[in-house]
């Protein structure tokens, strides 16, 4: 199955309650997390989670990327709902628990292979998160987790 929403549409997914919600979840681990800062997180969320529905490789969130995923993770049902929305039965977050997850050289490869995934499905990268694209105070490389590939009814 091909995806033929375009980026804004696929934001239109998320309702402004349920990103009010993400927001405030996140900001239970990063409590200086601005309204607006949230709102492009949850923005840069979306677009990693619609890129992984369009990628046969496994894709690796930022670590402030994936606060945001895991926040909407814990939301199941609206996290289902968006899911099915995109085309799949459910994105799955698959940890990472190798060696492979910790080597800083894989996790630059996988971090830009996500980041041009992301921008192939039409969405802009913030470099506030991601790193090495500018702006990003968080250093990882590699969050040590990623979606799934598996599983993923097209």
């Amino acid at each position: 199955m091909t995806i033929t929403q375009q980026p804004t549409e696929v934001s239109d997914l998320i309702s402004p309650d349920l990103r009010g919600s993400l927001i405030q979840d996140v900001r239970k681990t990063w409590p200086e997390l601005s309204d607006e800062m949230g709102e492009r997180g949850v923005n840069q969320m979306v677009a990693f989670l619609v890129a992984s529905t369009r990628s046969d490789e496994p894709l690796t969130p930022s670590l402030r990327v994936d606060l945001f995923w895991h926040a909407f993770l814990q939301r199941s049902v609206p996290y289902v709902a968006f899911s099915t929305a995109l085309g799949t039965e459910y994105i799955h977050h698959v940890p990472d628990d190798t060696e492979a997850g910790s080597d800083p050289e894989a996790g630059r490869a996988a971090m830009d292979a996500t980041k041009a995934t992301i921008r192939a499905a039409g969405f802009t990268i913030d470099p506030e998160f991601w790193p090495n694209e500018g702006a990003a105070d968080c250093s990882q490389c590699h969050a040590g987790c990623t979606d799934s590939p598996v599983s993923k009814g097209k």
